[in-house]
């Protein structure tokens, strides 16, 4: 007979997981109260002069099963955090953190239940979708020499691919204060997040005081969905390439993720040509 599995303390009850959550947040703030880092804090209404990169996303998410109420309470949470991020400059040896330049998303602020995951279901949840911006932040960031020093993931199929498929166009996860995003600029140059929603689209754009020797992209192999057992997953691999901006050459060629994420939508809306 098999031996049966301990559960974690954090899945025993609600109780236990709260507890566990509140010990999570009070160890990140007592890193960051005695961490060196020195945390980017400059805003700035004047774009500095070089486009590095631009991405663009739909808002709100639509198809079977996608509560558009949480939709649309995400795009609103959105618009909150942008307040508190566009326009921030990253100087040379700055650490760009996403929950330290935003803040907690609380009610009294204007945060709203958006979608937020839950071990492997969606559910309503203050403050979700913000990882939505998370994922775009850092799409800026793999455009540029930045490092990225803290970065989560979650499923990469959280709702159906509407036209082309975006590598990476999600699966950064973000929840305050546990899970981070985190970048530290080590080059010798300035760089600027940019964010905008319009018309139910999120824009980003990356901005630095110099031109860049290199461009950078994401690309994508193998990408398919596999059934295991009773469930989908989105398989692929998925890499940053470096290019000499000047000859075009690859200088680099870097698996950033073998993404292999349970699907979270409807499992009648994956593309039968993709399924392996």
């Amino acid at each position: 007979m098999a031996k049966k599995q301990r559960k974690l303390f954090c899945e025993i009850s609600p109780l236990t997981y709260e507890i566990s959550m509140k010990k999570e947040i009070l160890k990140r703030h007592i890193r960051n109260l005695t961490s060196k880092e020195k945390i980017a804090r400059t805003h700035s209404n004047n774009r500095l002069p070089y486009v590095v990169s631009s991405n663009q996303s739909q808002l709100i998410k639509k198809g079977k099963g996608i509560d558009p109420v949480l939709q649309y309470n995400k795009a609103d949470n959105i618009a909150l955090a942008n307040e508190k991020i566009s326009g921030i400059l990253i100087r040379p040896g700055e650490t760009f953190s996403l929950w330290q330049t935003v803040g907690k998303p609380t009610r009294r602020k204007g945060y709203k239940d958006g979608r937020v995951i839950e071990g492997d279901h969606l559910v309503a949840g203050l403050g979700g979708g913000l990882c939505n911006l998370g994922n775009t932040i850092h799409l800026l960031v793999l455009d540029t020499p930045m490092d990225v020093t803290e970065f989560h993931k979650h499923s990469d199929a959280l709702a159906p691919d509407h036209g082309h498929r975006v590598p990476l166009g999600a699966g950064t996860s973000v929840c305050y204060n546990m899970l981070d995003f985190c970048c530290k600029n080590n080059t010798d140059q300035t760089f600027q997040i940019l964010l905008w929603c319009e018309n139910e689209i999120f824009y980003g754009e990356m901005r630095t005081d110099k031109e860049l020797p290199y461009t950078y992209r994401i690309t994508e192999d193998d990408h398919h969905f596999h059934k295991e057992g009773d469930k989908y997953y989105r398989i692929s691999k998925i890499y940053r390439e470096t290019l000499d901006k000047k000859t075009g050459e690859l200088v680099e060629r870097k698996l950033i993720w073998d993404n292999h994420s349970e699907v979270l939508f409807d499992y009648s809306q994956i593309p039968e040509d993709q399924i392996r």
